[in-house]
């Protein structure tokens, strides 16, 4: 059953596939198209050859294409499974059949987003820490804003990353000019500030070694290793930040998985409003990763060195670049954020977390340290000597199952896997019966 419905998902990604865009590219160096006057953005030519997810949909389907009858199980993109509760996929087909209707059409919303949304996301994630609902602005998802931010910042800033982290940080980074050149010897940008989260610093930088940087990129819990920061950890990430007049950018995509006394927003933490901006969304909290609506707050104190409100810019951005998000996503987030919607969506986020336990005593029970899977839906397995792409090719080989090296979320993630807890119950259970096979 695994085999036709990735196979059909995965063809319909055939456009991401880096073949396909390197043979179009070759087909032009052998003169059979014919070239501009206009020259290639440098930016662009310093981006490592493929973008880290549409590389596994390739070779994913070039496995199906390989091994056809086989039933395939993704464990690897961090993409939701289980369906919208009907509270809320029936208040978005309530509000698109509406636009057939003269009194219920609607065109273009604000562009910060819909105003009665706005305000139940700041009562919902934020009621505790002062947070406006002027200062929560509405989008098409967290990586979306991401962009927007670095369109913000622009080129002459300077940024500091986890490592391992999202690899969307760093492209956007190298995208916007601020990354420097792609150094092969050590796997960074040199123009980039890695810092080190590893498992015997309980996935936090050596604060007192780092750098100054601008802009600190910071997500929790952290997407590759599942570790949600603690208070004092987050207490010292600020004071760092205010020491130095640096911004730092939380990424708060998945604090609904949370299950301890971790803080769940960087506004939490005393002071963090003059030196923080705050990214989350609805995609693994809510199922909306196709539907597409996130959000992100700019406080009112947080200022450039000028003097200048960060808020006006952003606001800027958005009115500039961006239409607004769906008017029928953003009712869907609306039922989200509902008494019924939001117990809802705790029952899958429930399940997800039970799919990670399934998991992690899976490869824990084989000897294999794994951390993660408490408070986020991935775990961060460690193949101690190993090379991660060489345990994501024995372990899709071997058990059709595809999984995510950790090499691709920075240097420091070699050695690890990471394992999505993202699936049907069964295709979880199937999953962990094929891994236990393979490491006896």
């Amino acid at each position: 059953m695994y085999s036709s419905s990735a196979g059909n998902s995965m063809l319909r990604r055939n456009f991401l596939r880096p073949g396909i865009i390197q043979a179009s590219y070759k087909t032009q160096k052998e003169g059979i198209a014919c070239n501009t006057k206009v020259p290639r953005n440098v930016n662009m030519e310093k981006l490592r050859s493929a973008y880290l997810f549409p590389e596994i949909s390739m070779r994913e389907v070039q496995h199906i294409e390989k091994y056809p009858d086989a039933k395939l199980i993704s464990l690897g993109i961090g993409d939701t499974t289980e369906p919208i509760p009907d509270i809320i996929a029936s208040s978005m087909a309530n509000y698109a059949r509406s636009l057939s209707t003269a009194e219920g059409y609607s065109g273009y919303g604000a562009e910060q987003g819909n105003k009665a949304l706005r305000k139940a996301i700041a009562e919902t994630f934020y009621r505790d820490v002062r947070v406006k609902e002027t200062e929560v602005f509405v989008s098409d998802g967290s990586q979306c804003d991401i962009t927007r931010l670095q369109l913000l910042l622009g080129s002459n800033v300077s940024i500091a990353v986890q490592d391992p982290s999202f690899p969307a940080y760093v492209d956007s980074s190298v995208i916007i000019g601020q990354a420097g050149d792609f150094e092969d010897k050590t796997g960074m940008c040199g123009k980039i500030q890695y810092m080190k989260c590893l498992p015997k610093t309980n996935f936090f930088p050596d604060l007192a070694t780092a750098s100054r940087s601008d802009i600190i990129f910071f997500c929790s819990p952290n997407n590759p290793t599942g570790h949600a920061a603690t208070r004092q950890q987050l207490e010292q990430l600020v004071k760092f930040a205010k020491e130095n007049g640096s911004i730092i950018i939380f990424d708060s995509a998945y604090a609904a998985y949370i299950s301890d006394d971790s803080p769940r927003s960087i506004f939490e933490i005393p002071g963090a409003r003059e030196v923080a901006i705050e990214v989350s969304s609805f995609s693994k909290f809510a199922g909306f990763t196709g539907i597409r609506l996130g959000w992100t707050v700019v406080p009112e104190e947080l200022s450039f060195s000028n003097g200048f409100p960060v808020i006006n810019d952003f606001n800027r951005i958005v009115c500039t670049c961006f239409n607004g998000a769906s008017n029928i996503a953003q009712a869907g987030g609306l039922a989200c954020l509902s008494t019924e919607g939001f117990a809802s969506v705790h029952s899958i986020i429930k399940c997800y977390k039970e799919n990670a336990k399934i998991l992690r005593d899976t490869f824990s029970s084989h000897g294999l340290k794994v951390y993660g899977g408490e408070n986020a839906p991935y775990l961060w397995v460690h193949f101690p000597g190993s090379k991660s792409w060489d345990i994501f090719t024995e372990i899709l080989e071997k058990t059709h199952i595809i999984t995510v090296p950790g090499s691709g979320f920075g240097p420091e993630g070699e050695e690890f896997m990471r394992i999505s807890a993202f699936g049907h119950r069964e295709s979880i259970i199937e999953a962990a019966r094929r891994l236990g096979n393979l490491y006896p």
